[in-house]
């Protein structure tokens, strides 16, 4: 029987609890199986490329030959699959290391063409279809098409017609989670079939994948499906909650050398750029991060299987596969929507007293409700839930630095909605 002395927690929700969490133990060991493959993969990687207190050692200035942000690019490279990779602590985000990467590959003239549907809210204004799109991909000259999905899956046969039809797409994009979406997020396999659809047709074609939210949830990333790059960034997975901020691009060498180019600037690329001693936790962030992303798994198979018990609409389902560390929990209501991300917020560690209210966030066309007391601002690896307030009132939880606390923080939401009678 599930014991909370520190915290009131309704007799009905720990039974509940108890019932979920026998459940999915089969659920757990799978995880656990993937956990222990990727740290091996990764441990193996620090100690390939002699990994040593060395390359802690700041640098200032233009940062000319830092071996530790150089070797550090060398391990992530390798851990993901890549000919080459880019990691720096001045990536803000993981739209800043997308727009980065297409920047590095598009010019005036060419099309990128979206795989997967509307991208996340936050890129549209850089592909220049959002509101906020100036200096956007549209602003010089590069265009735009976009292939629906059907029923929540890639439509392999709509890319190809949509390749055939236009011969300046240079470009092909894959998001592989669901962003505020209830769609599924997308498998290393299923992104694999994306791949051979576009290679059937433009063989020359650069296949990009936005990695956000999937990065070690699988023994295999997109690379290993022929994926040219991807990005993402270091406050969700592959920073371990370790990471106090930066993003990644890895792949193709010769396009992660054009990346480096906007990055900074032609002809510097990535031989500038001082670590400022980030470099100790993003290396230390990346070691702890296979075993940080299996406990935010963990985190969200049981929010699964709890809400499931309640009544809700969840995706994915407890026992079903999964390519990210998103959770969608179905909420039917604003009200309901807004007591669960005011209840995950008292389980913060930080900020725990704040109260999260909808607000009109930057990139965003609906408010937005996000709960996140983290020890690093707006990292998702950390547990956190958020949504724009528009149908069909999903929270997209994710995050969860350890099991533990996370499955506290779940049940407080559940407790938060059954206080306000939306339950």
């Amino acid at each position: 029987m599930m014991t909370t002395p520190f915290f009131d927690i309704p007799p009905r929700l720990s039974a509940i609890s108890d019932r979920v969490t026998e459940t999915v133990a089969p659920v757990f060991a799978a995880i656990d199986e993937v956990m222990e493959y990727n740290q091996q993969k990764v441990l193996a990687a620090f100690i390939d490329h002699r990994v040593s207190e060395s390359h802690f050692v700041p640098t200032t200035g233009y940062g000319y030959g830092d071996r530790g942000r150089d070797t550090l690019d060398e391990v992530f490279a390798q851990v993901m699959g890549a000919e080459d990779a880019l990691v720096r602590h001045s990536i803000v985000s993981g739209t800043h290391a997308i727009t980065i990467a297409l920047f590095g590959v598009l010019r005036p003239g060419d099309v990128m063409l979206a795989a997967t549907g509307t991208p996340y809210d936050t890129l549209q204004g850089v592909i220049g279809v959002g509101k906020h799109s100036d200096g956007s991909l549209a602003d010089y000259g590069v265009g735009y098409r976009e292939v629906p999905l059907q029923n929540g899956a890639p439509d392999l046969d709509g890319i190809r017609k949509a390749l055939k039809a236009e011969p300046r797409i240079k470009l092909v994009h894959i998001q592989r989670s669901r962003g505020y979406d209830l769609r599924p997020s997308l498998s290393v396999a299923a992104i694999g079939e994306i791949v051979n659809a576009v290679r059937e047709v433009r063989p020359d074609a650069v296949i990009f994948v936005d990695n956000c939210y999937g990065e070690f949830v699988e023994k295999t990333e997109p690379t290993a499906v022929g994926v040219d790059l991807m990005a993402g960034s270091l406050i969700k997975n592959p920073g371990g909650g370790v990471a106090e901020n930066g993003g990644y691009i890895c792949g193709r060498r010769d396009l992660v050398e054009s990346c480096s180019y906007r990055m900074t600037t032609p002809g510097l690329g990535r031989e500038v750029g001082a670590s400022l001693g980030h470099n100790r936790s993003l290396y230390m962030g990346l070691f702890h991060a296979p075993h940080v992303v299996g406990e935010a798994l963990k985190t969200a198979v049981f929010a699964a299987g709890l809400f499931e018990a309640l009544g809700y609409d969840v995706t994915p389902r407890p026992t079903e596969p999964r390519a990210d560390i998103i959770q969608a929990v179905r909420l039917r209501t604003p009200e309901a929507l807004i007591a669960f991300c005011q209840g995950m917020q008292q389980g913060a560690p930080v900020d725990a007293f704040v109260v999260p209210e909808p607000w009109d966030m930057p990139g965003y066309d609906d408010p937005v409700i996000m709960a996140a007391g983290a020890f690093t601002a707006g990292a998702s690896i950390e547990l956190s839930a958020d949504a724009p307030l528009r149908e069909p009132f999903a929270a997209y939880m994710q995050g969860g630095l350890n099991f533990h606390s996370g499955k506290l923080g779940v049940l407080l939401a559940a407790r938060s909605m059954m206080k306000k009678g939306v339950i």
